[in-house]
Order: C-alpha cells, then structure tokens, then sequence
C-alpha cells in the first residue's frame, strides 16, 4: 500500500475526513497548545511538524509550540501557563506519563479538551481522546522478529527509554511478552535504560559489552536513537555481525536500514497519530463531534524487504 494510500485510510478509519471542513464552514478561531517532551529528538520533530502543518491545513488556528526541553518540570510548566492563557484546546505527548498528570488534570479540570499522542495518560478522567501507536505490540513486533532470525535461539541486550515514559513501558513489555515464553531458547543478558538518548546508547552499550566474555547475537532498542548510540559502540570493537534492531523508523534508520549497518526499526506512524490528533481536537471544538476516546495504530517492523511501507520514506537521503 503506498503512503498516500495509507494516509486516507488512517484518516478514515479515525472518521475525521477533511471534507468536513468545507469552504463554506464557518470557522471558529483557535488557540491550540502543541507539546512535545523536546525537540532534541528528531522523532518528536517531526510529529511537531506534522501537528503544525494540520493547524495550517485547517486553517485558523493559532499554534503555541511547547518544547519540553526533555524536562517533566519544563512541560508541566508550559502547559500551566496555556490553562492561563486560556487556550482552547491542548495537543500533547507527555513526557512521563504519571508526573504530567496533575498539569493535564488541571487543564480538564478549567474545561480545556486534551488530546494525547504517543504517551496515553490512564489516570486523568476526562481526557478527551489518546491516538497512538499500540507500543506492547511493536515491541512483541520486535521479539518476533528476533525469533524469526534466530530460530533456535539468542542473546540479547535490551535498552530500555525513559523511565515512567509508557512507551518505554509498554516496548519492553511486549519484547518480553514475545521471548520470555521461550526463556530456554532466548536469553535477556543485559537490560538498562538508555534514556531514549544516542549519547547513553553509545555508553551502556559500551558498559555491557565490557562485561561480556563474548558478545551478544542481537541488541534491541526502544527507539532508533539509542541503537544508533550502540551501532557506534559495536563498530569501536567490530562487532557488525551483531543484529540490530531500533524503533520509530526515522529517515536516519531507513537509511542505515537500506545500507545494511541497521537490521530494522519499528514504523509507528507518527504522522498519522499527530494529524489525527489535531484532526480530532479540532471537529470536537468547531463542531462538538466527540472522537473515539482511543485509538491505536499497529506497528510494523521495516527491513529492506518492506522499506516502501516506512512513513518517512520519502525523507531518506
């Protein structure tokens, strides 16, 4: 299926077509709060820019861009500041899900509708809706895979995201769903955070590696910036027969995929998941229609053998 193909159905499938935003529509001027946990990630990016460019689609939304700065206190900050503001709606990834929660209370608590993305905020009622990725089942994507080219077994290093970040959770959960009903064949023989950071990719990996008598057959990643981290690490010790295997399928990822340096990365649709957002805060507040209170898209696992599918694959270089 193409990517444009994909893109309308995703937006079917959420029914928040734009055909219902005509012309003729009388629009209401908006205020939105985009937040992100930071900007340093090239992942959260381009999920800013995506949001950013459906405001503009929409037409007549004024956008207040919040850069966490990768800081739980820097994003319930700007979030505190928007209920003060007034603004009309908020769009928002948290960065840990659980220290975000009272700063998005407060904003439904002032009557402003919150949409998540990517990171789902269980325990605020009121929420308006969650549109994300299904990340337990990227991660038992990522598991199968690794059952796939290691039939009859392997070693494994797992480095995990940011603690209480539910992606982190819920990746490491699925993994684990997948192998650990098979703890004979398939062995975890280092697990740690890695923070979701390049820079602690490269030190665990080098950390584990150092302890190690011989190295491991695969190291999995919750995201493509930490396996970039640990591809540099296995490269300083020519380790380039160990399996490598990432996660949100960034343009850096598809590339280093198509080279070969990179076995896969996960694609989770962040597009899709950031347009639908806007897409659902939008009808909700110009037309009242309540979106679906959740909805999740179903990773994929990208090789060279399916790299058309990848949502970025345009932006390879």
């Amino acid at each position: 299926m193409s990517i444009k193909k994909r893109s309308s159905v995703l937006i079917g499938a959420i029914g928040l077509a734009l055909a219902a935003f005509t012309p003729a529509h009388a629009q209401k001027e908006l205020t939105i709060l985009e937040s992100v946990p930071g900007l340093n990630f090239p992942f959260f990016v381009h999920m800013m820019n995506q949001m950013k460019a459906e405001a503009e689609a929409l037409g007549g939304i004024t956008v207040i861009e919040s850069d966490g700065q990768d800081s739980t206190p820097k994003q319930t900050a700007d979030v505190e500041t928007a209920i003060v503001q007034g603004v009309d709606g908020i769009v928002i990834s948290p960065r840990e899900v659980d220290a975000m929660a009272p700063a998005l209370q407060q904003a439904v608590d002032a009557g402003i509708p919150v949409v998540t993305i990517d990171r789902r905020v269980d325990n605020v009622p009121g929420i308006l809706a969650h549109i994300g990725a299904d990340n337990v089942k990227g991660g038992e994507a990522q598991g199968e895979l690794i059952m796939k080219l290691f039939p009859d077994g392997a070693t494994i290093i797992n480095l995990q995201g940011t603690p209480g970040a539910s992606p982190a959770i819920d990746r490491s959960k699925g993994l684990h769903n997948v192998l650990d009903a098979h703890a004979d064949k398939y062995k975890f023989v280092f697990e740690q955070t890695a923070n979701f950071r390049r820079a602690d990719g490269l030190s665990v990996t080098e950390s584990a590696l150092g302890g190690m008598d011989s190295p491991p057959d695969v190291i999995v990643a919750g995201n493509d910036d930490m396996i970039f981290g640990a591809i540099e690490a296995l490269k300083a010790r020519n380790l380039t027969d160990v399996i490598t295997i990432g996660f949100d399928a960034l343009p850096e990822a598809l590339v280093q995929v198509r080279d070969g340096s990179l076995t896969a990365t996960v694609e989770q649709f962040p597009g899709g998941q950031s347009r639908g957002a806007v897409q659902a805060l939008v009808k909700y507040l110009r037309d009242g229609v309540k979106p679906e209170p959740l909805v999740l898209l179903t990773p994929i696992t990208i090789t060279k053998d399916n790299l058309d599918q990848a949502e970025r694959l345009s932006e390879m270089k």
